[in-house]
């Protein structure tokens, strides 16, 4: 997400676009299970749903405020992509990886689950990857919180 414009950012920042992003990851699981009963025309849903998450970002109007959690999350995550790692404050540097380790744990369970099509594996993996994300993005809120007040552009963005 480093490649996005300010513009894009803060059209980002609209809690539609981190809802309907959630909302994406379930539907991309489903698409790809369809091969099951569509055989290789489920590219289009997959196809579509990777569309989708890549447009997403621009998809929305700047929100009317940024005092929400999804807001601040994405805010958050705009301030992690840009620091480095020495300039992020210690106690958000090792959580967000580690919600990332465990996103990435679940993922053989997903991809076994739909190889398979096992639906309690499928689930498994798909419920580790989203808690975790969610971990990850409630981290960003927090990093956001502690970082608003450290450079006035931050704090800008808060309204």
């Amino acid at each position: 997400m480093a490649v996005l414009s300010d513009e894009t950012w803060k059209r980002h920042a609209n809690p539609w676009s981190v809802w309907t992003r959630y909302a994406a990851f379930p539907v991309l699981i489903a698409a790809i299970w369809s091969r099951a009963w569509l055989g290789w025309w489920a590219l289009a849903p997959i196809g579509l749903t990777i569309a989708w998450l890549a447009y997403n970002p621009r998809a929305f109007p700047p929100p009317a405020s940024t005092d929400n959690w999804a807001s601040k999350a994405v805010l958050g995550e705009r301030i992690w992509v840009a620091l480095q790692r020495d300039e992020v404050p210690a106690q958000h540097r090792i959580v967000p990886g580690v919600a990332a380790g465990i996103s990435m744990a679940g993922l053989p369970f997903l991809a076994w689950g739909l190889i398979v099509f096992d639906l309690a594996v499928t689930a498994l993996g798909m419920t580790i990857v989203m808690l975790a994300k969610t971990w990850f993005v409630d981290r960003m809120v927090w990093l956001f919180e502690d970082m608003k007040d450290q450079r006035p552009e931050y704090r800008s963005w808060l309204y």
